[in-house]
C-alpha cells in the first residue's frame, strides 16, 4: 500500500470504483439479517412455535411494537418481517418525521392496499407527540399500513393507549454473549456481507471481552469489531490477528479479569457481600464498580442486595429492605449506566446500616424443626371454621380477640409448645423490638382485662 500524506489534499483516497456500494456501508449495516433463521437472541418471541414466529409463518401479520434496548434487533426485525411477508417496507423517525410527513406516507400506501401491503416502520415511536400518534390511527384501524414501532421506552406509558391497544407489543432482550459471538464468527466468515474477504483470526479472549463489553448491543460490537479488522496490520502471511489488547484499544476501556462463568464472577460477589455485611463501604463500593465494569448484570446485584436486606440486616433497620426493593425498582426503570448510582446508594446505606441476622436464624431454626418432623397440629381456638360433629362437644376455646383487652394483648397460646425462635438483638431498632417483646411478655402475664 502506498504511503498516504495526511496533510496533503490528495491525502484523503477517492472510493474504489469497483467496490459495491454496499460494502461500504458499515459492518452492522451490512450484517443485518435477512430470515427470521438469522435473527439472534430473541428465542423468546421467535423459537419455533412461539408467537412472533406463527404469525410471521402464517402471514397473519398485524400492528405490532418492539421495546427493548439499542442493538438488540428492532429495525432489523422489522425489516426481516417485511421481506419475509413480501411486504412493501417504508420506514420513518419520531425524531425526524411530522404530520405531513406521516400522512404523506399513509397516503402512498393506498395505492397498494389491495397488494401485498405496506409495513410503516417507525423508529423511536415514543418521540411522536399525540397528534402525530393520532395521525396514525385512522390508517392503522383501516389496514392501509401494518405499523411495526421501535422503542426503548415502556409502551405503556410513552405511547398512546390507541395504538398500543391496536398492536401486539413484543419486548426484545439484549444478545447474550453466546449470540455476540456468534454474530461475530458470523461476520468474520461472510465474503460477501462480512470481514470473509480479509484473512483474520480472532481469539476466544477477544469474544469473551467484546460479548461482555457490548452490553447485548450487536451494532455496537459489529462497529468495535470492524475497526479492529480494519485497523491492525496483518502478519507477514497477511493474516490479521485480533486479540483481546486489540478490543481494548478499539472500545477504549481495559479487560476486567471478570468471567461470569468461572471464578471471577463468584469471588467478585462474594467480596461485595461480605463487604456490605462486614460494614464496609469503601470495599462494597469497590467491588461494585469492579462488576460493573466488567458488563455484570445490575439486576443480579439489586437482587443479591435485597437478599443481605433482609439476611444479615433483618429488623435492625427495616428501611434496609425497602431501600434495596426501591434499587431493584430502579434499575428495572432506569437500566445502565444511570443505575450505576441507585446501586451505589443501596450498596452505600446498606453497608453502613445496623446489622442482625436474627430473622434469618428464627426461620432457619424453625424450619428445621418442621423438616425434622416436628408437625404440630393447629390449637382448636385457632382454628379458621370449626366443623360440627360427634365427639366435638367440649373441644371448642373461645378465642380471645386482643384489640377488645388493655394494651391490646391479652394471654393466650398460639403455639403448642413453649418454643423461641426469634431473639432480637440489641442493634439498631431490633433493640427497641426486643424491649417491646419483654413489655409484651409482661402484659400477658398479667390479668387480662377488657376495656
Amino acid at each position: 500500500m502506498p504511503d498516504i500524506d495526511l496533510f496533503s489534499e490528495d491525502s484523503v483516497p477517492e472510493p474504489d470504483a469497483d467496490t459495491p456500494a454496499a460494502i461500504r456501508q458499515p459492518l452492522a449495516a451490512r450484517m443485518r439479517p435477512c430470515t427470521v433463521e438469522e435473527v439472534l437472541g430473541q428465542d423468546h418471541i421467535l423459537g419455533p412455535g412461539k408467537l412472533l414466529r406463527r404469525v410471521i409463518e402464517a402471514d397473519r401479520l398485524t400492528n405490532l411494537i418492539f421495546y427493548g434496548p439499542p442493538g438488540c434487533g428492532k429495525t432489523t426485525l422489522a425489516e426481516v418481517i417485511a421481506r419475509v411477508t413480501k411486504r412493501r417496507f417504508e420506514r420513518t423517525s419520531g425524531v425526524l418525521s411530522n404530520v405531513a410527513t406521516l400522512r404523506n406516507i399513509c397516503e402512498t400506501a393506498k395505492l397498494f392496499k389491495e397488494g401485498p401491503g405496506t409495513v410503516l416502520f417507525v423508529d423511536e415511536i415514543h418521540r411522536f407527540n399525540k397528534s402525530q400518534q393520532d395521525v396514525l390511527l385512522p390508517y392503522v384501524e383501516n389496514g392501509t399500513v401494518t405499523l411495526v414501532g421501535a422503542t426503548t421506552h415502556n409502551p405503556n406509558i410513552f405511547i398512546n393507549s390507541p395504538l398500543t391497544s391496536r398492536s401486539m407489543v413484543f419486548e426484545l432482550h439484549p444478545l447474550d454473549e453466546p449470540a455476540i459471538g456468534t454474530l461475530v464468527q458470523r461476520a468474520l466468515a461472510d465474503e460477501t456481507r462480512g470481514l470473509g474477504h480479509i484473512k483474520s483470526a480472532i481469539t476466544s479472549d477477544a469474544i469473551r471481552f467484546l460479548s461482555t463489553i457490548c452490553d447485548g448491543d450487536a451494532r455496537r460490537a459489529l462497529t468495535a469489531l470492524e475497526m479492529a479488522v480494519l485497523s491492525t496490520p496483518p502478519d507477514s502471511g497477511g493474516v490479521v490477528h485480533i486479540t483481546h489488547t486489540v478490543m481494548e484499544e478499539c472500545v477504549q476501556r481495559k479487560m476486567v479479569l471478570y468471567d461470569k462463568d468461572e471464578d471471577g464472577h463468584y469471588d467478585t460477589i462474594s467480596a461485595f457481600i461480605k463487604s456490605v455485611r462486614g460494614s464496609d463501604p469503601q470495599a462494597a463500593t469497590y467491588w461494585l464498580a469492579k462488576m460493573l465494569e466488567a458488563g455484570e448484570d445490575p439486576r443480579f446485584i439489586a437482587r443479591r442486595l435485597i437478599i443481605l436486606a433482609s439476611e444479615d440486616i433483618g429488623n435492625a433497620d427495616p428501611r434496609g429492605l425497602t431501600v434495596a426493593v426501591a434499587a431493584m425498582q430502579a434499575v428495572e426503570f432506569i437500566g445502565m449506566p444511570e443505575a450505576r448510582i441507585t446501586l451505589a446508594q443501596a450498596t452505600t446505606y446498606l453497608a453502613t446500616a445496623p446489622k442482625s441476622n436474627a430473622a434469618y436464624l428464627a426461620v432457619e431454626e424453625a424450619l428445621e424443626d418442621v423438616r425434622s418432623g416436628r408437625i404440630l397440629a393447629v390449637p382448636e381456638h385457632l382454628k379458621n371454621i370449626h366443623v360440627e360433629a360427634v365427639g366435638r362437644e367440649g373441644l371448642d376455646i373461645a378465642y380471645q380477640y386482643p384489640h377488645d383487652f388493655e394494651r391490646h394483648t391479652v394471654q393466650q397460646d398460639y403455639l403448642p409448645v413453649d418454643k423461641i425462635y426469634y431473639r432480637p438483638t440489641n442493634q439498631g431498632y431490633e433493640d427497641t423490638i426486643a424491649k417491646r417483646m419483654a413489655l409484651v411478655a409482661s402484659l400477658k402475664k398479667a390479668p387480662g382485662r377488657k376495656r
